[in-house]
């Protein structure tokens, strides 16, 4: 009988497009039964045939066949040689800044999630490790920032919630030549869009929570390396941290990749659509999207990806406008998060970005009339429609 490595063979996915990829996964189907639904192996441990005889499996909190599916499959879809599911988009980001010890400098995105501003300031800080937090999109600031004990550059790209763009090649050629690592949180663009590892990031993060699974019903994290090297390390910091996804979750995520392609497509159609026409309304003031044509980052995102993602911000004329959107809309939910196939809107100030000190947030733009939309993938006109009632 086949074993998981026999179907797992990353061959059998060559040549494939990426849209047959996540419908397939890694093995795709369960070796025992055939089930084409991969199973959901709900099981803390495993027997072991005798004490030389071993299955590859013995507890679920270092290894799990569910969890070996789904972290294969974004492999696979990232072109990555290692894989860790955690058990959130946070566990991920710190499982990924657990190599940095004391005296060492990391360079990041000024305008990241504010999860990550937090992880950054108020647990590397204090331990010794020094930050600097620059815009990434500014090469020659970059290189000016870059210094010998600069470990890791931390990329957000496009960034969260002002969408820069940064160019992930030329920073990974500037990093590498200094010895530091880039990790790149690919989030909001997913590997339909973009895949940092092909353009000489290092490791890969996912908020699995969003794009990747897509609904809404699952709380995941997602760590890819380019190359094998580390992924001992990073093998033995989850182990002990005890971080692995649970085979529930895992399959949720497994489930929700299956349709990436579509649920991607059909989010950039629609985001282009109400990017367009809020940008047209008296009341909106700015829009922030990468699909424009004059957006700064235009030229970067057609090299290194296909497609805008789903995700946009805007800046309103007034907080009574602010209040007024949040409180009328019906078929898009005021909530957090983003990426699920439901239209969701969040006032980053008070939601998402409450741990940045004001000045910081002024500076880089996120005020209080700035309001964040995940364009979800219902009728388009139907979510203008309901923009549209709630602008008044």
């Amino acid at each position: 009988m086949k074993n998981f490595e026999d179907y797992s063979d990353a061959s059998r996915k060559e040549g494939l497009s990426l849209d047959s990829k996540v419908v397939h996964g890694a093995s795709g189907i369960d070796p025992v039964t055939g089930a084409i639904s991969f199973p959901i192996y709900q099981a803390a441990t495993y027997r072991h045939p005798s004490i030389t005889d071993r299955t590859g499996y013995n507890y679920s909190r270092c290894i799990n066949p569910t969890r070996e599916e789904l972290e294969r499959t974004m492999c696979i879809l990232e072109e990555g040689a290692r894989a860790f599911a955690v058990n959130s988009g946070m566990a991920a980001i710190m499982l990924v800044l657990s190599i940095l010890k004391p005296g060492d400098h990391v360079i990041m995105s000024d305008d990241v999630y504010g999860g990550t501003y937090r992880a950054v300031k108020e647990v590397l800080l204090p331990m010794g490790v020094e930050n600097d937090s620059i815009d990434l999109s500014d090469l020659q600031r970059f290189k000016e920032t870059i210094r010998p004990t600069t470990k890791m550059v931390l990329v957000e790209t496009p960034t969260n919630p002002m969408m820069k763009v940064a160019d992930i090649a030329a920073i990974a050629d500037i990093a590498h030549r200094n010895g530091a690592l880039v990790v790149v949180d690919n989030t909001f663009l997913t590997p339909y869009f973009q895949r940092p590892l092909t353009l000489g990031a290092d490791i890969v993060v996912h908020s699995g929570t969003k794009y990747l699974g897509g609904h809404n019903d699952v709380v995941a994290g997602i760590v890819v390396l380019r190359e094998p090297d580390m992924g001992q390390w990073y093998e033995i910091r989850n182990n002990v941290n005890g971080a692995g996804l649970g085979p529930m979750d895992s399959w949720l995520v497994l489930r929700g990749l299956k349709t990436l392609a579509l649920r991607m497509r059909r989010h950039n159609e629609n985001a282009i659509k109400v990017a367009e026409w809020l940008r047209r309304h008296p009341k909106v003031e700015k829009v922030y999207f990468t699909g424009f044509d004059d957006h700064p980052g235009r030229e970067v995102t057609r090299r290194q990806a296909t497609g805008f993602g789903g995700t946009l911000s805007f800046r309103v004329d007034s907080m009574e406008t602010v209040n007024r959107i949040l409180e009328r809309v019906r078929l898009i939910t005021f909530a957090e998060s983003l990426g699920g196939v439901e239209s969701l809107i969040t006032h980053p100030v008070s939601r998402t970005h409450t741990e940045i000190a004001e000045s910081e947030r002024l500076s880089l733009g996120i005020t209080d009339t700035l309001l964040r939309i995940s364009v979800g993938i219902e009728d388009g006109d139907d979510i203008i429609a309901d923009l549209e009632n709630a602008l008044g």
